[in-house]
């Protein structure tokens, strides 16, 4: 698979959770992220082509809020090298204004160096 993203996604240090906003089931936990992507692990497979209202729980809280609502695109779904997980990328619309300072400032603090 071609990787055709723009920006280089940063590995999160927090086990942060990802629910689905609409129903409160819990997707999975973030891998890594930038303002435009995602990659999430889970132990279902999750739908692909699917947009998603996604809620993130924040590891502390960030410009008053500790957690942060976004939708987003389920690209591709396939096994992790766990084979008791699967790995989903997703892509990110509408990340704007704080939501996407919020997002670059948890890559900042929250990210693993390079």
């Amino acid at each position: 698979m071609q990787d055709r993203r723009k920006l280089k996604r940063r590995h999160i240090i927090y086990y942060l959770l990802v629910f689905d906003h609409d129903t409160h089931v819990l997707l999975g936990h973030l891998v890594d992220v930038t303002t435009e992507g995602m990659l999430l692990i889970s132990p279902q497979a999750l739908e692909t082509g699917r947009i998603y209202t996604l809620r993130m729980q924040l590891p502390y809280e960030i410009s008053g809020k500790k957690e942060m609502v976004f939708r987003a695109r389920s690209k591709w779904c396939r096994k992790d090298a766990n084979p008791d997980f699967y790995d989903t990328g997703f892509e990110l619309f509408g990340i704007a204004g704080e939501d996407a300072e919020t997002i670059e400032w948890l890559i900042e603090r929250s990210g693993f160096r390079d």
